[in-house]
């Protein structure tokens, strides 16, 4: 057996294998606001049939506007939750675990959705009011490159966000998702506590590393008294800005320990997202700040970002650079990645998880 195809254990959770499929938006929830619908079923179905061992819903809301778009999935009320049992259901009948990554989107709510044909109606990517769109909050009253400028939260706005977080950590236990992922990256509502690049205050919440990581702590806290004891939570980071004086490697380490002692049992590790910055990207650029935050956090990772080839996925770890490995645009080209990957790393066709139905079709 090869270590992608071993078995991972967070707390009471068996994950059957290290191939794990990223959250990644959709932008299709016409039917009803926030509500997934049958492209879910089918995009969530496919990849647990094709033998990802998670699958991590994408970002949902916690809060009507805390959704990225107006086509974002949320969960707040109870038709939502019936819908994400139903997928959650499928997947599990299919041999997979089934997360879901639960998001605030701050000064980057209310935005265009990431599909063709969609247009802005003014010179922002911001959806006004009276157009679909809605007033986006944040730290601070700074915009994000090509956004709106946001309202700045009032604190007692701010004292909200753990119990609209752990509101819908509640809702997802119901649903019976195996895991919750807080998303604290990206730019996105906790992220921006964090980076100076968004948050400016003077209060309580800005400025020491104290003050800018006391939310997302109050979040994982939050959402970690309302879970069984048994579920997992992973936390989703950006390790870096990629610029200089704002969010960095060091700050994600400290900020990962802190996680660990609240409850948290694994770091999704990314980068970006606060602000437009130069990148190195390239196959497997972000697996350096995985392997840096397990070895100096002492808490296990999943690392993410252009790993496309099976033997790449593989080395990582071999490598101890990572605890599972996250495929995320090849598995939007490829919903067997696992199946196929398994192939081409030698294990026995017998011993590969093909759905009955595609049986012929083994490698």
């Amino acid at each position: 057996m090869t270590s992608l195809f071993t078995s991972l254990r967070l707390r009471d959770l068996e994950i059957p294998n290290r191939v794990w499929l990223p959250p990644m938006c959709q932008y299709h929830a016409f039917d009803a606001d926030g509500t997934p619908e049958d492209w879910h079923m089918v995009h969530y179905g496919a990849r647990a049939a094709g033998g990802f061992g998670l699958i991590i819903a994408e970002s949902t809301g916690v809060v009507p506007e805390g959704r990225i778009s107006p086509l974002c999935t949320g969960l707040w009320n109870d038709r939502q939750e019936e819908a994400w049992a139903r997928i959650v259901r499928f997947a599990h009948s299919q041999g997979s675990k089934i997360g879901i990554q639960l998001n605030h989107a701050g000064r980057k709510a209310s935005t265009v959705p990431a599909r063709p044909g969609q247009k802005p109606v003014n010179d922002t990517d911001t959806i006004p009011v009276g157009h679909g769109g809605w007033v986006a909050i944040a730290p601070s009253a700074i915009a994000n490159d090509g956004l709106a400028v946001p309202r700045e939260m009032t604190a007692a706005e701010i004292e909200a966000i753990p119990g609209q977080f752990a509101a819908s950590a509640e809702r997802a236990v119901r649903a019976g998702f195996d895991t919750i992922e807080i998303h604290g990256a990206h730019g996105y509502l906790l992220h921006q506590f964090l980076t100076p690049l968004a948050n400016h205050r003077t209060d309580e919440w800005g400025g020491s590393f104290e003050n800018r990581t006391r939310l997302i702590l109050q979040v994982v806290d939050a959402v970690r008294k309302v879970i069984p004891e048994g579920m997992p939570m992973i936390v989703r980071l950006s390790a870096t800005d990629w610029i200089e004086g704002a969010w960095d490697l060091e700050q994600t380490i400290s900020l990962a320990g802190l996680l660990r002692e609240e409850g948290a049992d694994l770091i999704d590790v990314t980068t970006g997202g606060a602000a437009k910055a130069t990148i190195p990207v390239g196959p497997g650029y972000q697996v350096r700040f995985a392997a840096e935050i397990r070895r100096r956090a002492g808490i296990p990772t999943a690392a993410v970002g252009m790993i496309t080839d099976p033997e790449q996925a593989e080395q990582i770890l071999d490598d101890s650079l990572a605890d599972a490995v996250l495929i995320g645009r090849a598995a939007l080209r490829d919903a067997a990645w696992p199946l196929r990957a398994a192939h081409e790393l030698g294990i026995d066709r017998e011993k590969i998880p093909y759905p009955g139905s595609y049986w012929r079709a083994r490698f």
